[in-house]
């Protein structure tokens, strides 16, 4: 038997303090999951936060070269003082200028000529976040490995991915509305 993974030491990715707990894995350079993380915000306001926990969760996927990079850039910003804000505000820089983040079919395009800091120095241009500082930090590395590991731990491959209690939510999508993930979040009642 195998202990417990540690918990994660920098800054956590989590909203609210309700009992339903949903868990996003998101991989930031994912068309699929740019499409799910910008209807976040909506899906909490409308559970209330007393009611729903999420949290999102990194899931960099190996053909988006340059998103280990990006995921990194994305925990040095929760490493700051202003933590999750920060996080969230590189997240939705770097899906709103998705195009400079990744390859053309995964392995072309002007994207290649990109080092770490031409990459840092791009969400710190679209964010407004200083994230080349923190980036260094050596924490970084067993925080990536967490993120990694918890996902492989529970199964989940792909991008968007949901889990809902604990459990991989597979009927949940990137294409389905707020009222619908409220809905199978049991928390449609409870939308206003």
């Amino acid at each position: 038997m195998t202990a417990p993974m540690a918990q994660p030491t920098v800054s956590a990715l989590v909203w609210g303090q309700g009992p339903k707990t949903l868990e996003v894995f998101l991989e930031p350079t994912c068309p699929f999951s740019a499409k799910a993380f910008a209807k976040l915000d909506d899906l909490l306001a409308r559970a209330g936060d007393e009611r729903l926990t999420l949290k999102i969760r990194l899931l960099s996927q190996p053909w988006h070269l340059l998103s280990p990079v990006v995921t990194r850039a994305i925990l040095a910003a929760a490493a700051t003082q202003v933590g999750r804000s920060a996080a969230k505000a590189v997240m939705a820089a770097v899906f709103a200028h998705r195009e400079d983040f990744i390859l053309v079919n995964h392995c072309a395009g002007p994207n290649q000529e990109l080092s770490v800091r031409g990459v840092l120095a791009r969400i710190e241009e679209h964010s407004g976040i200083p994230v080349a500082d923190t980036f260094e930090l050596p924490e970084l590395m067993a925080e990536m490995k967490w993120q990694a590991k918890y996902a492989r731990q529970n199964g989940i491959h792909t991008t968007p991915t949901f889990m809902v209690d604990g459990l991989v939510a597979d009927a949940m999508s990137s294409g389905d509305s707020v009222d619908e993930w409220l809905a199978k979040l049991g928390l449609a009642a409870a939308a206003g």
